[in-house]
């Protein structure tokens, strides 16, 4: 059995640094990064395609650019890309049989923006299948351990990008959260992890799994480096209409080392029966060091959030049935054994392709969508929905952001949740809200419990008040940094 792993690359913005005084090149960080591939990914599982060649390649591109003179804000720096992501040339699976064969013929606009920029695409991560899943057990491939103890999960869906991050097998990963899908990885992996608005960044190019709550964001080692990449990321983009057309502000500016002049929110329905002790002093002590920095903290309510879970699953399995619905063996990915009945050819490609966990919820969204029950709980779900919108905009109008824990409890051993998936469920109640209200979230580390196992403060910020969220991930991060003053 593989041993606990420890980061030892360098943040994205150290490595830029390095870069640009001459004091290594980008092909010898991308060797750097696949050497730390090869050598501990067998233990871990967060790859599930690496191009070694094509890495290398795009790394020489980068170092000839830059002897151009033509610099980039990402220039030469190593992504890990989740598997639900296009990028062009490479496989696009979502960690799923159903979509085994299948290569992307174009970016997904975040994608772009970062090539723009320069970054290096080292490797696509696993997943839950089609990011349904909170532990990174659901894929279709391969199961991916947690560095920081590999007989637990690594969270998920995003399991494998806060793996290799946590791992130092990739400088920054991209991600996805539907739910928490980012967050909770990040907390159970010990690593930073930031979901933006909805809207703040396109969705062009990521497949669906329930349109209204996906968000693209980012996994990394520090909060500087998730105000980096949401820099280049962010902006408006006519292929996704849902994407806003918004003022993009200097998140690098907004970092400070003190919180003074904020007013900060800690929601009382957050700490309650069912939060594990060992998450929760740490998430506490976390809550007092943001006071000591001059926040001024106090306690509020979000009375709606006990039917955030419900409300959740019904919308979001809704919007993943229609969403899958085209994946039918039609036009491109897995295809069952040729039939002569097509309804046979299509029925069976759906069964072999997906998993338990897809079917399950593709079985729950068609149900509330059916005549007879569209009312009674979407309908119903979408309802509660503004109410706990609401909730956070009433919050909002008191403070500028929110302190909570990402997940109840400590990461689970493996195999724990996934025999169980209304554990599973259960465990999102801290992070569903955020996508539900359609506001920015980070998870930032704050400690660890007696058997050094992650634990992740949440901080939820307004829509589009990215700005806030990075500002006290920053402080808080610096600060716990810091060695303790002396008598």
């Amino acid at each position: 059995m593989a041993e606990p792993v420890n980061r030892a690359l360098p943040t994205a913005h150290a490595a830029l640094a390095r870069l640009r005084r001459g004091e290594c090149s980008s092909e010898e960080l991308v060797r750097d990064v696949l050497g730390r591939i090869r050598a501990t990914d067998g233990g871990i599982g967060a790859y599930l395609w690496v191009d070694e060649e094509d890495a290398l390649g795009q790394a020489r591109a980068a170092d000839a650019r830059r002897a151009a003179g033509n610099e980039g804000r990402l220039l030469g720096v190593p992504v890990a890309v989740k598997d639900v992501l296009n990028v062009r040339g490479q496989p696009c699976t979502c960690a799923s049989r159903i979509l085994r064969g299948y290569v992307a013929p174009y970016d997904a606009t975040a994608v772009a923006r970062l090539r723009a920029e320069g970054a290096v695409f080292a490797g696509r991560t696993n997943m839950d299948e089609f990011a349904m899943g909170s532990t990174t057990e659901n894929s279709a491939v391969q199961v991916t351990r947690n560095p920081r103890d590999p007989e637990r999960v690594p969270g998920g869906s995003s399991g494998g990008a806060a793996a290799c991050v946590a791992a130092g097998e990739a400088v920054v990963a991209l991600g996805t959260d539907t739910g928490g899908s980012i967050r909770q990885p990040a907390a159970f992996c010990g690593c930073v992890g930031l979901k933006p608005s909805y809207g703040r960044v396109s969705r062009y190019g990521l497949t669906a799994f329930a349109s209204s709550l996906d968000q693209i964001g980012t996994l990394s080692a520090d909060v500087r480096d998730a105000a980096l990449m949401l820099q280049v990321m962010a902006g408006a983009d006519c292929m996704d209409s849902t994407c806003l057309d918004a003022p993009v502000p200097d998140y690098g500016a907004a970092l400070r080392d003190d919180l003074r002049g904020m007013k900060l929110g800690i929601p009382r329905e957050y700490f309650v029966g069912g939060l594990a002790p060992e998450v929760e002093t740490p998430v506490r002590a976390a809550i007092e060091q943001c006071r000591a920095l001059g926040a001024e903290v106090a306690e509020l309510s979000l009375p709606h959030t006990e039917y955030a879970i419900a409300t959740y699953y019904v919308i979001a399995a809704a919007e993943a049935s229609a969403n899958l619905a085209r994946f039918d063996g039609v036009r491109y990915g897995r295809r069952a054994r040729a039939e002569s009945d097509p309804m046979t050819m299509y029925c069976r490609t759906r069964a072999e392709g997906f998993g338990a966990e897809v079917k399950r919820r593709v079985i729950l969204g068609t149900y509330v969508l059916s005549s007879g029950y569209y009312d009674a709980y979407y309908l119903t779900a979408q309802r509660v929905r503004t109410l706990i919108r609401r909730d956070f905009e009433k919050a909002f109008a008191h403070c500028d952001a929110l302190l909570a824990p990402v997940a109840p409890s400590l990461p689970w051993r493996l195999g724990e949740a996934a025999d169980d998936p209304l554990k599973m469920y259960l465990g999102d109640i801290y992070t569903v809200t955020a996508n539900l209200a359609g506001i920015c979230g980070m998870s930032v580390p704050c400690g660890s419990s007696a058997d050094g196992l992650p634990v992740g403060l949440q901080i939820l910020g307004p829509a589009l008040g990215e700005e806030k969220v990075l500002r006290v991930g920053h402080a808080y991060e610096a600060s716990a940094s810091r060695p303790a003053a002396g008598p």
